[in-house]
């Protein structure tokens, strides 16, 4: 399997090998290092056995377990010694060695204990059956001892002192055999005892001696290659001190030292094929099958050590041979197989000198690499990335370009980790190749600096990929590996600013709003210090070094920005996008610098710039982003505030003015108004709106003006529909502001009797725009009123605010109906009927999208007022019953509004639960008539809505108990309600809605059974409990449900009395007796349920200790029982069960018992292709 390859003679000697004098020198090691081997010295060498065969020594006396008993420690088995971890690893194999060399059948039968011992089998092996039975029978013996009731062993125990009993137990293996790596290892016993002893084990059905053995021999085989590798070194200079002294002249040649060479050398060669024979009966007998074990942790084991293997001992691992095995395992099922198979790869393409052994590797299995980067193991992804860089860095002609596209999107990833290995990735390819800088030349600043062109090809990726709106997922992808190039603001800024070099060609226009936009992002994460929205792994606390490092850049962006801004701002002053994004900069500045650092002037140049693009545009996103700029910087704790408030109060003195005197005129003209004064008058009314969002404009008293507005809009219904909308809004601003003045507790009586007077006002004025023939202002009027209602609700007092208490304000029945109807009116719509809300751009799916996203946004404001309990928590039944029909579009906004109204009122929550399906009911009566069929598909889906509605109240019976309980009461009361149009003697015209109701009876306890029940009778008849007709099974079915001894909830409706084929006929008497009657009945049943269970547990019991007590255990018919859940009645209410629960829940796939035998029948190899890896991999030559 391994030739003796040669090693050049500047090899290195990896740190694993010790090349020290060990335990057992003596056997083997002269001073001068030269290896003497007396084990195959004067004696002469013994006949060679098959490795794997064990052979039988003489009996030792006088020792306990290969330890003298000179203390309490030695006295200790060796498992002991290891598990407590007290003592030196050396001292530990050291004084086993002794031991072995006193006794080497105790010594070996210590270790023998201790692999067993290791596995968390309680038996143990004497000295009898080590002397007198075969390794096959000992670990017969020992399966039939394991403890049967334990389930954990060693290696999978949790716990501190387990895992660091994991590490003793590998770094035993590695000493043991790094300190007989001189003389004992080739005595062969003991090599050929342990290494038989291992692939016994590991051929075990046992899972527990499988793993542990794996582990050992895997950790052996580790070692062995060390060993390996020092006999290849000592042969290359052995061979080389050869060749030299042969070259000399005769009269200096030493022909001593020639045959002492000569001997070395064929000892070692000899050393060296025996390690062979060790290696190659390790990786046959137990690597070449648990490499395909089962168990993913077995095979994870083999492939992370193969890896150490071909990486310690390349020359004789790094082939195809054994490359093969790691390739065939990537395609593994389990996430923690293939995350080994690429940790093990990278060890391999780090290392350059290797990359040429690779090749064929490379090409063969490349393509499954590039397809793990979307693995569904976000740390297989990450890895696969990083293996792929770590090939794009040895090479760039392996991985094609469609390659390494399939790489770059995934810097927008939402995982970070993920989305940081692509930036890598993407910085290493695109970033790496920079200009040389020639040595004492000034260094190049601007769009000369050798970030220039970095920047722009940054700017070319973002605007080839498509996603310009994710620029912040860019940038944060490639903050870590390139935070110079993306804080060069200087640079970007030159780009912008500057006029292009001859030759050079200039940014468009893209890609001049490209690079803002990045720029802008840059100092973001610059100011910031924590990822993009949707990226954050929770608040992470910084550390004195990164704090340092966010003030510099804070200072050294402010102090650049506070200069290029205005220029910038100048350049791009028509420019809606450019500059918004340009405007939120000062958002990030450390406003002291203004001061510090002189750059008053540039203030000033600032201030102008913004109030010209104030002038300028119109767009509501710019505007919006001007008042944040001015609320930014009118910031009363810096010197600056002043400076600023004075231009900040003359604009909107300006603007005010200006709409009192267009509104004038406007109210004025009447119908003749002209689309000029129309523009004016809306453009000004944007902008104050958009400052009232940000700043206090109370004292210009814009509720008067903006209300006279409205009103004369609701007057002549002519108004235009933004001059509404923005007039909505900014009165809403003005009620809000005043009323942020009131919380603090400062104003006078007479401001919150004002503020009352507004508020109701506004209210009745936006009710009455509720039926606007205009769906944007009916939209704009609806989300306003939600939100008033919501603040101006009794929740307003809370937290010592009952000074507020006037000012809460409840609304009428009549707000309470329209509020209702707007939203079954525009919410509850199918998709192709909005046509309004799209424009008529139906065939559109961004305009479907954003249609759909403004009617879950009106939906989630009316659940709102539910939830706080504004409006009559019965209107949420109108809400609910619309949960089946609308579930993809506002299923989960539904399911929670449910979820709050019974924290607040479990009772009231139910009795609207049962409301929205007896109003289902009503309307599936009044379409499909009196005489409908209970398999339509009209009643199965409201039956299907009860079930759903059932499973939401959770497991815990005891909380929801009242709730139920009044939910049955109300469910029986309707079905009995109305009699049947028919006549005496049919059934009540909404008896069919029984069969909807016992949806919920799972959900009562037994004892609330028997109430119910009784409940139920006292609206039955004589003639209703003698009915066996078709029309009365409803009433058959709930009855039965309510059985208060049954098991199952949903029991048959042919069980019982009611049973259609029962011949038993009730004696006629009075409803008193048959009461009684049934009553006894029901007992008797009950009785009669009880004992069959008691009967069936006492069975189930016996079998269960049956198997668990059984002797043999492990026997081909000990099969573990399997104990199914019944109590579902299929399937898909299994996969509704979480709807029932208030927290996150996850499917827990028990394992089988690690002690036992597996639950499928195992093969030889206890190996299930299909189970572990892609079909595709299976009987394909890889080479």
């Amino acid at each position: 399997m391994i030739a003796a390859p040669e090693i050049s003679s500047d090899f290195p000697f990896p740190q694993d090998t010790d090349t020290r004098f060990s335990s057992d020198t003596d056997f083997s090691e002269e001073p001068d290092g030269r290896s003497t081997v007396a084990a195959k010295g004067k004696g002469g060498k013994k006949g060679k056995k098959a490795v794997g065969e064990k052979g039988k020594g003489a009996k030792g006396t006088g020792r306990l377990n290969g330890h003298h008993q000179e203390n309490g420690m030695e006295n200790m088995m060796l498992f002991e010694v290891v598990k407590l971890g007290r003592s030196a690893m050396q001292s530990v194999v050291d004084d086993w060695i002794e031991s072995y060399k006193t006794d080497r059948d105790v010594a070996l039968l210590d270790l023998i204990n201790f692999f067993i011992q290791c596995s968390g089998c309680k038996g143990v092996v004497s000295g009898e059956m080590f002397r007198n039975m075969q390794n096959s029978e000992i670990i017969r013996r020992m399966t039939e001892e394991f403890d049967e009731d334990s389930g954990d062993y060693p290696l999978t125990i949790a716990g501190p002192q387990w895992k660091r009993f994991k590490t003793s137990f590998c770094e035993f293996i590695a000493v043991l055999v790094r300190q007989c790596q001189y003389s004992i290892i080739y005595d062969e016993y003991m090599m050929d005892t342990v290494i038989s002893l291992l692939t016994g084990l590991s051929d075990s059905q046992v899972r527990a001696f499988r793993h542990t053995s794996t582990l050992a021999a895997m950790k052996l085989m580790t070692a062995l290659v060390n060993v390996a590798l020092n006999l290849s070194i000592n042969m290359d200079n052995t061979q080389r001190q050869y060749e030299s002294e042969r070259n000399k002249i005769v009269a200096k040649r030493a022909n001593d030292r020639l045959e002492q060479l000569l001997q070395k050398r064929k000892e070692l060669q000899e050393n060296q094929d025996e390690i062979e024979n060790m290696m190659n009966a390790i990786f046959k007998g137990v690597f070449v099958h648990r490499y395909r074990d089962s168990i993913a942790e077995i095979r994870a084991i083999c492939i992370e050590e193969i890896g150490v293997w071909m990486k310690l001992y390349s020359d004789a691992f790094l082939n195809d041979s054994y490359l093969k095995y790691v390739g065939w395992t990537m395609h593994d099922k389990q996430g923690e197989v293939r995350l080994k198979c690429l940790t093990a790869l990278q060890g391999l393409y780090y290392n350059r000198e290797l990359n040429t052994r690779l090749e064929l590797f490379t090409s063969r299995f490349k393509d499954r690499i590039v397809s793990m980067t979307l693995d569904k193991e976000y740390d297989v992804a990450v890895q696969a990335i990083k293996l792929l860089t770590l090939v794009l860095h040895s090479t760039d002609e392996v991985l094609s370009p469609e390659d390494c596209e399939s790489v770059y999107h995934l810097v927008y990833s939402a995982h970070r980790p993920v989305a940081i290995a692509a930036g890598e990735f993407l910085y290493k390819k695109l970033f790496s190749h920079r200009e040389p800088e020639e040595e004492g030349a000034p260094k190049r600043r601007g769009r000369q600096s050798a970030n220039a062109n970095l920047i722009k090809t940054t700017v070319f990726f973002f605007l080839e990929s498509e996603l310009h709106e994710h620029a912040a997922y860019l940038v944060d992808s490639l903050w870590e590996c390139g935070p110079e190039l993306l804080k060069d603001w200087e640079c970007m800024t030159s780009l912008l600013l500057d006029d292009p070099l001859p030759g050079e060609e200039a940014l468009t226009d893209r890609q001049e709003t490209a690079l803002i936009e990045i720029m802008l992002c840059t100092v973001r994460q610059a100011a910031e210090c924590h990822p993009p929205v949707g990226r954050g792994t929770g608040k992470r606390v910084m550390t004195a070094k990164e704090k340092k490092t966010q003030l510099d850049d804070r200072t050294r962006m402010t102090e650049l920005f506070a200069v290029s801004l205005p220029p910038l701002l100048a350049k791009y002053a028509v420019d809606s996008e450019k500059v918004t994004n340009l405007l939120q900069l000062p958002q990030f500045f450390d406003l002291d610098i203004y001061t510090t650092g002189r750059l008053e002037k540039h203030l000033e140049s600032l201030l102008r710039q913004v109030r010209e693009i104030v002038d300028k545009h119109t767009d509501t996103e710019v505007l919006e982003v001007c008042s944040k700029t001015y609320h930014a910087l009118c910031n009363e704790e810096f010197t600056i505030f002043n400076r600023v408030d004075i231009a900040r109060s003359q604009l909107l003195d300006e603007l005010v003015d200006k709409f009192n005197r267009l509104l004038e005129d406007f109210l004025q003209e009447g119908e003749e108004v002209d689309e000029d004064d129309t523009y004016q008058i809306l453009s000004t009314l944007k902008r104050i709106t958009a400052f009232h969002n940000a700043h206090d404009l109370s004292k210009w008293d814009l509720f008067t003006s903006n209300f006279k507005l409205l009103n004369t809009g609701i007057e002549n219904g002519d108004m235009p529909e933004q001059i509404v909308i923005h007039s909505l809004q900014c009165t809403h601003y003005v009620i809000l502001w005043n009323l942020a003045k009131l919380s603090e507790g400062s104003s006078r009586k007479e401001d919150m009797v004002t503020l009352r007077k507004q508020m109701r006002a506004f209210c009745m004025m936006c009710q009455r725009y509720l039926t606007n023939v205009n769906t944007a202002v009916k939209e704009q009027a609806f989300t306003i009123l939600c939100d008033v209602l919501l603040i101006f609700s009794h929740q307003m007092v809370s937290g010592s605010r009952e000074y507020l208490e006037p000012l809460v304000y409840s609304p009428e029945d009549s707000l309470q109906v329209e509020l209702l109807s707007f939203i079954l009116n525009h919410v509850f719509i199918d998709q192709d009927d909005d046509t309004n809300s799209t424009d008529g751009q139906q065939d559109d799916e961004a305009a479907k999208i954003e249609a759909l996203h403004k009617r879950r946004n009106l939906l989630a404001a009316y659940c709102k007022l539910i939830i706080y309990c504004v409006v009559d928590m019965k209107t949420g039944a109108d809400i609910f019953k619309q949960y089946m029909r609308y579930y993809n579009d506002y299923g989960d906004i539904i399911k929670e509004t449910m979820s709050k109204t019974r924290q607040i009122d479990k009772i009231q929550c139910a009795k609207t639960l049962i409301l929205s399906l007896q109003q289902l009911f009503n309307e599936m009566l009044s379409e499909l008539g009196h005489s409908f069929d209970r398999s339509s598909s009209s009643f199965c889906g409201i039956k299907e809505l009860a079930r759903r509605f059932s499973l939401t109240f959770g497991l815990d019976q005891v909380k929801t108990r009242d709730a139920i309980a009044m939910l049955h009461k109300d469910g029986i009361e309707f079905a009995f309600k109305e009699p049947s149009p028919q006549g005496e003697g049919n059934p009540p015209l909404h008896l069919a809605f029984l069969d909807i109701l016992s949806e919920f009876s799972s959900k009562l306890m037994r004892q609330d059974k028997r109430t119910v029940h009784m409940y139920l009778e006292r609206f039955m008849t004589l003639q209703m409990a003698l009915q066996r007709e078709d029309c009365w099974l409803p009433l058959i079915s709930y009855r039965n449900s309510l059985q208060a001894g049954g098991d199952d909830d949903t029991m048959s409706v042919m069980s019982g009395y009611s049973s259609r084929g029962s011949s038993r006929k009730l004696p006629e008497a009075t409803w008193g007796s048959q009461v009684t009657w049934m009553l006894a009945q029901r007992q008797q049943e009950e009785a009669r349920q009880q004992q069959e269970r008691a009967m069936n547990y006492a069975k189930l019991r016996t079998n269960l200790q049956h198997a668990i007590r059984r002797g043999t255990g492990l026997m081909e018919d000990d099969e573990e029982p399997i104990v199914e859940d019944v109590m579902m009645s299929s399937e898909g209410r299994m996969d509704d069960l979480n709807e029932g629960m208030d927290f996150d829940t996850m499917d827990i796939d028990l394992p089988p018992s690690k002690n036992r035998r597996e639950r499928s029948e195992l093969k030889p190899d206890y190996f299930d292709p299909a189970s572990i890896m892609d079909e595709s991999v299976l009987g394909v030559s890889m080479f």
